[in-house]
């Protein structure tokens, strides 16, 4: 593959190891340590003799003060959900295996544990069938550890109508399930209020107002270091930077730093709605979400034309680099900028499930290679020196209607049929 970035570029493979051991730390959207880390990125921009600024968004916050969980008289350990309200109920248990309709209609005053992640739908489901409470679970049954998750009951999601609920470890589920729990009772108690989440922002001026925004998250889930998910993205953003700083091109460039992806998309959301106007003169946004892992293959997912993946795939090929590329919509950042019409891909290295996983304690510095970064950033560099400095950008300003559908659903405005 062509070399576009050298070893003597700042952000080589050494320093980049020591940006992941420098953010060794949980950094959840909207907490002080996120603020940390969004003020050592403009710090690290300055490092490469760039000026970032930090862009403040509310966000919805909770401290809670009490969460508890009793089966059948027997204490679970559990952490609320936040921003889910204060209450206290007993009900009876109930295990939800299937959300076929006669399963929802068994929900009715119970408090229902539901298998995976507590997404919009299966939040209504509830609603509608009646349920007092809820819990969810995470982890593995066959990890040593007992880590459960802190999550949240966002605010699409409950729309004013707020449900008590905890999530507890998968070992404490299936004993639940298999002793054949009979009463549940869950208490909550929290303070909720409005706190401030950021963006980091950096630009570029080129000879054109068009513009391409890159992105990457720098927040991370309650358990993890996030270096995989995904301070690499945001390692990814400062090489391309530190390259377009020395090599002006046509298009002006815009980097952001996302925060509060991990709750839902919030920095993203927030940025494409204050800046609204600004977006038409965008003509691309290119994502970076989980690069640089040491085992794992390359992907492209364009949320455009279906024309993006025929060029990624010959450019690839031209380059001799390993790529596997679809139209999709894919679950980061470049989703809201899709939203309102900006052509946005995602480039990420997706590791196989045995060699690294997220949102937990084991995404670390150690499923990171320095090398594998370069590697990335390399191929990513020249894709977007080709659309930087395109006479015209090729790729079209439209979304394809069969995009929109799939944006619909991803957003919830509109449910899968499948």
């Amino acid at each position: 593959m062509v070399k576009i970035r050298q070893e003597e570029y700042l952000m080589n493979a050494k320093s980049i190891m020591q940006v992941f051991a420098d953010t060794a730390y949980v950094r959840m959207g909207g907490s002080p340590e996120e603020l940390r880390c969004a003020e050592y990125l403009v710090t690290k921009c300055a490092e490469l003799g760039l000026s970032a600024r930090i862009e403040p968004f509310p966000v919805a916050m909770a401290t809670m003060q009490q969460a508890e969980l009793t089966v059948d008289g027997v204490s679970v350990t559990c952490k609320g959900y936040l921003n889910a309200g204060s209450a206290e109920v007993e009900a009876p248990f109930y295990y939800l295996p299937s959300t076929d309709p006669h399963s929802l209609s068994q929900c009715r005053g119970k408090i229902v544990m539901v298998d995976g992640y507590l997404g919009y739908w299966i939040y209504q489901d509830l609603l509608e069938n009646g349920a007092v409470g809820f819990i969810t679970y995470d982890g593995n049954v066959n990890y040593a550890d007992r880590d459960i998750d802190q999550r949240e009951l966002r605010s699409f999601v409950h729309k004013g109508n707020k449900l008590p609920g905890v999530n507890i470890n998968a070992k404490d589920a299936v004993r639940l399930v298999e002793c054949g729990a009979k009463t549940a009772k869950i208490v909550l108690k929290q303070e909720e209020y409005e706190g401030r989440s950021h963006n980091v922002i950096l630009d570029i001026p080129g000879e054109s107002e068009e513009t391409i925004v890159f992105t990457a998250h720098y927040d991370s889930t309650s358990l993890s270091q996030g270096a995989y998910d995904n301070m690499s993205g945001s390692v990814g953003l400062l090489g391309i930077a530190e390259y377009f700083a020395a090599h002006p091109c046509r298009r002006s460039l815009r980097f952001i730093w996302c925060g509060s992806e991990e709750r839902g998309l919030l920095g993203a959301k927030a940025y494409c709605a204050d800046h609204e106007e600004e977006l038409k003169n965008v003509v691309l946004n290119i994502n970076l979400d989980m690069i640089g892992c040491i085992m794992g293959k390359f992907i492209a997912c364009c949320t455009t034309e279906e024309k993006l993946t025929h060029y990624l795939s010959y450019f690839a090929s031209e380059l001799g680099w390993g790529l596997s590329v679809r139209q999709d919509v894919y679950s980061s950042d470049s989703t809201p900028f899709a939203d309102k019409g900006v052509p946005a891909l995602s480039f990420a290295r997706i590791a196989p499930p045995n060699t690294g996983t997220i949102h937990n304690s084991y995404d670390t510095a150690a499923l990171m290679s320095g090398e594998q970064m370069v590697k990335d950033i390399n191929f990513i560099v020249a894709f977007a020196s080709r659309m930087a400095n395109a006479v015209r950008c090729p790729v079209a300003r439209e979304m394809p209607d069969n995009m929109k559908e799939k944006l619909d659903i991803y957003l919830c405005r509109k449910r899968d049929k499948k």
